[in-house]
């Protein structure tokens, strides 16, 4: 059964809206929604916002009997070429605010059982795929930008990485698609408001079949 795993109950319509015969219920506070697409038994789980709450509602999906992780929702965006309302998959993720260089001397973003800071992740080929960039902070603060630029990211969101990363200690393929609703330095949080409608809308369009 594929899982699929959104912050915002907005993102999770994206896929609800191909749903049929679903079946809603709350597990451990979270939205949990059962359902065919596509002649396929999915269930998709809204998480909350951010890393912690990626990785718990990943981990119940998974030991609810998830053998795919499917992530849907929307980033800001870091390369000039980038425009509102681009849809990108992502091939590998990295957690750019967790930083253990004073106790052992790794690259930030390298978790503590890795040798490396990004989590490989699945494409499928349909969008071009880029690095994502997963931290708890939402703004438009330049100051990240020569951390990110070094880790060679072009999407940033709040939970990408942290659902790869639960994904990957436990086995399981996990895909993302993500819409751009912000650049880097240009208003982040008013681009947000402004531009959700347009890339829910998008998104929504593409899980059809993703």
């Amino acid at each position: 059964m594929k899982a699929f795993v959104s912050a915002m109950e907005s993102e999770a319509a994206c896929v609800l809206a191909h749903l049929t015969g679903s079946f809603e219920s709350l597990e451990y506070g979270r939205k949990v929604v059962t359902g065919q697409l596509l002649d396929e038994t999915v269930m998709v789980v809204v998480s909350g916002i951010g890393k912690s709450n990626a990785a718990a509602a990943t981990q119940f999906a998974i030991q609810a009997g998830a053998d795919e992780i499917l992530n849907v929702g929307v980033c800001g965006g870091f390369e000039p070429e980038m425009k509102i309302g681009d849809l990108y998959e992502v091939d590998r993720a990295v957690q750019y605010d967790f930083d253990l260089a004073q106790l052992n001397g790794t690259e930030i973003g390298v978790l503590n059982e890795r040798t490396s800071p990004y989590i490989p992740m699945r494409t499928t080929g349909r969008y071009p795929a880029k690095t994502l960039a997963t931290g708890d902070h939402f703004n438009d603060n330049t100051a990240d930008l020569p951390l990110l630029k070094h880790l060679g990211v072009g999407l940033r969101d709040m939970e990408g990485a942290a659902i790869a990363h639960v994904c990957e200690t436990a086995g399981v393929p996990c895909r993302a698609l993500k819409c751009v609703t912000n650049v880097l330095g240009s208003g982040a949080t008013d681009q947000f408001a402004e531009n959700l409608k347009r890339c829910l809308a998008l998104l929504t369009d593409a899980c059809g079949a993703w």
